[in-house]
């Protein structure tokens, strides 16, 4: 699974603007500039920051936008939902109803994508704006190592079977 462009754009603009500080008003035009977004995209993709309560917005001279709450409240799973909506690994997923895909009469796994689904979304979830806008420590690659254990077990531990 990738992230859209627009996804990831505004998560590098996001941790652009986390690392200038809360209450620090930014403009588009500031945060292209900083990021390498072009502007056009930054101003689209910072209406909709706003419209899903990440960034909060003020007219006028002194206008700009500011964070809506401190980077330790906002998740990878936030900002990636205010650009492309619900995670949802599949198109039916979370959906009972019947979809476009060929196989949705005959699917037996489509009542168990929500699970999958969720397990994503909590693992963007355990990351926060915060954790993104803080310099990467050398040789962190993964949760655990970053102090976080999964909130899920895979099926097949403790199962596995010699050969």
């Amino acid at each position: 699974m990738r992230l859209t462009h627009l996804a990831d754009y505004a998560v590098v603009m996001m941790t652009a603007a986390a690392r200038r500080g809360e209450g620090v008003r930014l403009s588009a035009a500031e945060l292209s500039q900083d990021t390498g977004v072009p502007l056009p995209t930054a101003q689209k993709l910072m209406g909709k920051l706003a419209v899903a309560g990440l960034l909060t917005s003020a007219r006028g001279s002194g206008g700009g936008f500011t964070l809506a709450r401190p980077g330790a409240e906002i998740s990878l799973a936030d900002i990636v939902e205010a650009v492309e909506g619900p995670i949802a690994m599949t198109m039916c997923s979370g959906s009972e109803e019947a979809s476009d895909c060929a196989l949705d009469a005959h699917c037996r796994v489509k009542s168990h994508m929500g699970v999958v689904s969720n397990a994503v979304r909590g693992a963007l979830g355990a990351v926060s704006l915060e954790q993104l806008s803080s310099p990467a420590k050398a040789g962190a690659q993964g949760p655990a190592q970053a102090g976080l254990t999964p909130s899920w077990t895979p099926a097949y531990a403790g199962e596995r079977s010699a050969r």
